[in-house]
């Protein structure tokens, strides 16, 4: 049995997934059981465009937000936050402590992104 070295390890956003398993698709031209399983659940959840989740990535990571991590960025992306609430929310799954000010900046732009309610 072959070894397996993890060369890199970085963190996806949700939409990076996304596009990543519809390239493995061509490729391979049908998905192995978990990959299947992924797009599955890739289907039922809203995930924001490539380019709108790259826009937002490089928005907040301008901010340079004190011990913000990527994989937090993109789960921020993932999640698309509405109000301080979810946002602080989503914060507190990681021993992270993050100002007002800058949960506020946040919450900012991701509210350029979110839907308009009619």
């Amino acid at each position: 049995m072959p070894t397996i070295k993890v060369l890199e390890e970085k963190p996806l956003s949700m939409a990076d997934l996304k596009e990543e398993l519809k390239e493995i698709k061509k490729r391979d031209e049908e998905f192995s059981f978990r990959a299947a399983k992924v797009a599955e659940q890739l289907d039922t959840v809203k995930v924001v465009k490539p380019k709108e989740a790259e826009e937002i990535y490089k928005a907040i990571e301008k901010l340079s937000v004190p011990r913000l991590k990527d994989m937090h960025i993109f789960k921020i992306i993932d999640l698309m936050p509405s109000d301080m609430t979810q946002l602080k929310n989503i914060i507190q799954g990681y021993s992270l402590t993050v100002t007002n000010e800058n949960l506020n900046k946040i919450l900012e732009i991701i509210q350029e992104y979110l839907p308009k309610k009619k």
